[in-house]
Parts: structure tokens; C-alpha cells; sequence
């Protein structure tokens, strides 16, 4: 794989429900070590795109591409095994388990031996060192302990430890579906510069958001959506918050050279 093969790419993607076609042969570029944002007004189909991409749809055409190599999702599971990372806007967390536990969730460690081939016991000790170690390199423990229930966390720290995890596991790159909807400034500011420091780990990350500060703060490229299909893809340096937005809502035509 060459420097300039994207991490993901998506050719023609169709998906259709009915007589409703969420997506419309859109297509879709991530490249290595960026922080690519995609934007797009409600019912445009941005979050479609996205799924497609991670096994969560199944497109009727089309075809999707990991580094160069053609891909055939059939479930989130798939991607996963490959590297692929997701922080959803629920966070997708089990409240009352701990931060290690809901670190390692689906991928638990083992006992070494008989006691966890066949007795199923945990590694708990080694899954703890783990996750303290993830938190750290992101400067996240400021939690009392490992061990804490989820539910005690603020709502920035429960989206640092959601992040925390998809750092840790990603080989490929991970999706960030509104990282900061649901946080004040402060804890927003803090999950900005989490999303930072993993591009500068070398994880290309797919940013998803209404937020156009945020975007335009941290994405190295924006692609537009707009009625089902990539509208284009611009340099957030080249243009302003309100060229994106009438880009977005049918308001300006799209620059002719990033036209997609």
C-alpha cells in the first residue's frame, strides 16, 4: 500500500429503503493520518454513508475499499476485526460496569491456562494495567480509580474513556459520530483535543457533526452532503463556516474543482 492509497474509500455506494434511496452512488474518500468531517444537513444521508463504510448497512451497490482492497461488510463485527473503530453518540456503554470492563467489552482478556480455556475466568489484573495505561498515554486519569462504575464518570469522561477504547483498538481508523453534542464547552474542549492527540498517534479519524466550530477547528478536509451523495469536498482554510453551510443547504453552488 502506497502513502497516497486512501484508508477507506467508497465507489457508487446505493442504498435504498423502499422507494426511499438513503444513499444515491455517493462517494467517499479517508485519507492516511487526517481528520476528515463530514457534514450534511438532517435527512441527507451522512450518517448512511458512514454506516455503509462500517458494516452497520449493506449497500446495494457499490463497492467499499480498505486500504486498496475490496471489502464485503455483513456486520460492525466485521469491521471491527479489521481495525475499525466507532464512538457512537450514545457513548454504547454499560453504566454500571467499570471503566476497564467497559474498555474490553465483547473483548474481554483470559486467564493464561486451564482456569481460562474452560473455567472462563478474566484476566482482570491484566485488563486493569491495560486500560490504566490507554487512559494515561491520553492523560484521562484524572478518574479515582479503574475500577469506578461508569455511571460516576461526568459526561466528558465517559466520552474521554469511549474515545480511550477506540484509540487503543484501532488499527484502521475510527468514526466519531457527534463526539460533542451532548457536552458543555469545558468537556467539549477536552474531547477536541483527545480527537487530536489520536490523528497525531496516526489514526485517520471520520468526524461526523453539526457543530461547525468544531469542525472547522479540527478537520484537515470536510466532505459535504447533500441529498444522498458526497456534494463535494473542501479545504476548511479555503472557505468559511457559512460557505460550508450554504454549500450543505443548496444555498451555493460547489467550488467546480473539489466538485465530487
Amino acid at each position: 500500500m502506497s502513502d497516497t492509497t486512501p484508508v477507506v474509500q467508497g465507489r457508487g455506494i446505493v442504498k435504498r429503503y423502499g422507494h426511499v434511496t438513503a444513499i444515491d452512488h455517493s462517494d467517499f474518500e479517508l485519507r492516511q493520518g487526517e481528520i476528515l468531517a463530514v457534514i450534511g444537513d438532517n435527512g441527507a444521508g451522512k450518517s448512511s454513508i458512514v454506516k455503509a463504510i462500517c458494516g452497520a448497512t449493506i449497500p446495494d451497490e457499490g463497492e467499499i475499499l480498505i486500504e486498496g482492497e475490496k471489502v464485503n461488510f455483513s456486520s460492525p463485527i466485521d469491521a471491527r476485526n479489521m481495525g475499525i473503530e466507532i464512538v457512537y453518540q450514545q457513548l454504547a456503554m454499560s453504566p454500571a460496569l467499570s471503566i476497564a470492563d467497559n474498555m474490553f467489552m465483547g473483548r474481554e482478556i483470559r486467564k493464561q491456562g486451564f482456569m481460562g480455556k474452560y473455567m472462563r475466568q478474566l484476566d482482570r489484573p491484566a485488563m486493569e494495567k491495560f486500560a490504566r495505561e490507554k487512559l494515561t498515554e491520553l492523560g484521562l486519569m484524572t478518574v479515582q480509580s479503574i475500577n469506578q462504575a461508569v455511571e460516576t464518570l461526568s459526561g466528558g469522561q465517559r466520552q474521554g474513556v469511549a474515545v480511550a477504547r477506540a484509540a487503543a483498538f484501532a488499527t484502521k481508523f475510527i468514526i466519531m459520530d457527534e463526539p460533542t453534542a451532548a457536552l458543555g464547552v469545558k468537556e467539549s474542549r477536552k474531547v477536541l483535543e483527545l480527537i487530536q492527540d489520536v490523528r497525531a498517534r496516526g489514526i485517520p479519524i471520520i468526524l461526523i457533526s453539526h457543530n461547525m466550530p468544531h469542525v472547522f477547528e479540527v478537520a484537515d478536509r470536510i466532505h459535504v452532503h447533500r441529498l444522498g451523495k458526497r456534494l463535494c469536498t473542501i479545504d476548511p482554510k479555503d472557505y468559511t463556516m457559512s460557505d460550508a453551510v450554504a454549500f450543505m443547504t443548496g444555498a451555493k453552488e460547489p467550488p467546480k474543482e473539489d466538485a465530487a
